[in-house]
């Protein structure tokens, strides 16, 4: 597949941001209007080729990015010339920087089970992102369980990811740059206004280039699977401060397979898979691994290994698509993936279907998509989660081209 940019009118949200970027609740003197709105008007949108924002060259920067950012742009770990405008300013997709929050009895007022979340759990303290908030933000800057937290989520790649954003004993707060690297997010820390790649958590411009954020296992589930495992846990509110169309989907259509990327300027998508296809991915001691969610379906539980780790992937159905229907909850069925270290008190399981139960061979327990045992001998017990990402195909494969896709058609 080569590089593509997708066209279509109903997919205007690049451009849209630029121009009509809703501000607080009462900014006085602005004219508002939401992503949704704009979109039902079939506004107009270029392709990038038609330069929104020149790109950044090595030689020098483009006016409105010297205007915005104090960056360092003289310290970069890749070619600027790879990073394009993808129509918002600085902050024009606003973080959520004062997050509250609402138990789970509120927010299932305006949750639909089948809703798509991201579920984050440190210690004892569960909390659960909705997309159809963070759709709208891109970043949430919290803390959880007294570590301080960077939830994020990328809708061009499907990337969700939450990191820890302590670097070198430092908190960092972070915010939208409004620019694009193989179509996935920029973000910028507010400290030094480095620039940060949001697929890989690197520093790519600025003073702290080469640096790493840590990722840390998150879960990109339904609303259902997190209240049924997390019944005492809590959930991002509503409340952001901001006036949006929250359950509205800006991004309606997008994930349709036979259409291309959007905004994607990168090296050529293997044809594999179709650039759009859902994958779960891995990445761990070197080795990265990609596994078709067409394929999870099929198998439901996949016992492997990966960077020498004995791992379990396990899928199951109920989570809506977050880039299909302009009802976010009325999204087609795509199902949830997560990944387990298999070894569990000095041994390490072996997981099989019974029925529609994933289950291990050693003690038969049940187990759920957030690794916890639900019935039998390790009821309550919980497998230690890896970082596992969701992506569409074209975004990991431009980020991880040396990967393995598991799967007997591969």
């Amino acid at each position: 597949m080569k590089k593509g940019l997708l066209l279509s009118g109903v997919l205007l949200v690049v451009l849209i941001l630029a121009t009509c970027v809703p501000g607080k609740e009462g900014a006085e003197g602005q004219e508002e209007k939401t992503i949704a709105e704009a979109i039902s008007e079939n506004t107009p949108f270029p392709t990038a080729e038609a330069n929104l924002s020149p790109k950044i060259a090595d030689g020098g920067i483009p006016a409105d990015v010297a205007r915005e950012f104090t960056t360092d742009f003289s310290k970069h770990s890749v070619p600027l010339d790879e990073i394009l405008s993808g129509g918002p300013p600085k902050d024009g997709v606003p973080s959520i920087d004062d997050p509250l929050y609402v138990s789970i009895e509120e927010a299932d007022q305006w949750l639909e089970p089948v809703e798509p979340v991201i579920a984050l759990k440190l210690g004892n303290a569960a909390r659960a992102y909705p997309i159809q908030i963070l759709i709208w933000h891109a970043i949430a800057n919290d803390v959880l369980d007294g570590k301080p937290v960077l939830v994020t989520f990328c809708p061009l790649c499907n990337t969700a990811i939450a990191y820890d954003r302590t670097i070198d004993g430092k908190i960092f707060d972070f915010g939208t740059t409004g620019r694009l690297r193989y179509s996935n997010m920029i973000m910028y820390d507010r400290q030094t206004e480095t620039w940060w790649q949001q697929a890989t958590g690197e520093a790519i411009a600025g003073e702290l280039s080469g640096k790493r954020l840590e990722a840390l296992p998150a879960a990109l589930i339904s609303w259902k699977d997190f209240k049924e495992t997390y019944p005492e846990g809590d959930v991002l509110s509503r409340e952001t401060g901001y006036d949006r169309s929250y359950g509205e989907n800006p991004y309606s259509g997008y994930d349709d397979i036979h259409h291309p990327p959007l905004l994607y300027d990168g090296p050529d998508t293997p044809d594999i898979l179709s650039p759009l296809e859902r994958v779960f991915t891995l990445e761990t001691e070197g080795e990265a691994v990609a596994y078709p969610y067409k394929v999870l379906e099929k198998e439901r539980v996949v016992n492997d290994s990966v960077g020498g780790q004995e791992i379990v992937v396990m899928w199951n159905d109920g989570t809506a698509s977050a880039q299909d229907s302009e009802d976010l909850a009325m999204g087609r069925d795509v199902g949830a993936a997560n990944a387990f270290y298999r070894e569990l008190d000095g041994r390490v399981l072996t997981f099989s279907l019974d029925g529609d139960a994933i289950v291990d061979e050693q003690t038969g327990t049940t187990w759920n998509i957030l690794g916890l045992g639900v019935e039998g001998e390790m009821r309550g017990r919980q497998l230690r989660p890896m970082v596992g990402i969701n992506h569409f195909w074209f975004s990991w494969a431009a980020f991880r081209p040396e990967t393995r896709i598991y799967g007997s058609d591969y």
